[in-house]
């Protein structure tokens, strides 16, 4: 099942011409991402108080088309793959149905402390999985 957003383009999200800069889509991709784990009952303070974070292992993206300043930019967010200890999302920025740009984004779940990679909550890893199955 996939999750959306919607994010204005605001100046400050664009280049001198008027283009979102490059590395912003990381920023709407990570808020999408965020969104989509709340839903499923993640809170990063609850999380952090458990020395559990969320990191970003590998990313592959793909700039499609410009967007440009004022407009209204869709983000969907899907669960590709759950594993033990980390996760795959595809997600798409899109304007009127047109993909304009898209990504396939690991993460890993990661102990605070060690940096090392431990298991996903239980109750969070089910309430993810359910999600995925509910597409």
């Amino acid at each position: 099942m996939s999750d959306t957003i919607e994010i204005r383009i605001y100046y400050e999200d664009t280049d001198a011409q008027g283009v979102v800069y490059y590395a912003n889509y990381l920023k709407y991709f990570e808020r999408a991402r965020t969104e989509f784990l709340r839903k499923c009952g993640y809170l990063q303070n609850e999380l952090l108080d458990k020395n559990i974070i969320f990191i970003v292992n590998k990313l592959d993206i793909h700039y499609k088309k410009p967007v440009l300043l004022d407009q209204l930019i869709k983000i969907e967010s899907s669960l590709s793959e759950l594993k033990k200890a980390s996760f795959s999302f595809n997600q798409q920025v899109l304007i009127n149905s047109e993909i304009m740009c898209e990504a396939n984004v690991l993460c890993g779940c990661v102990d605070l402390e060690t940096k090392k990679p431990i298991a996903l909550p239980e109750e969070l890893r089910k309430r993810m999985l359910d999600k995925k199955n509910a597409s």
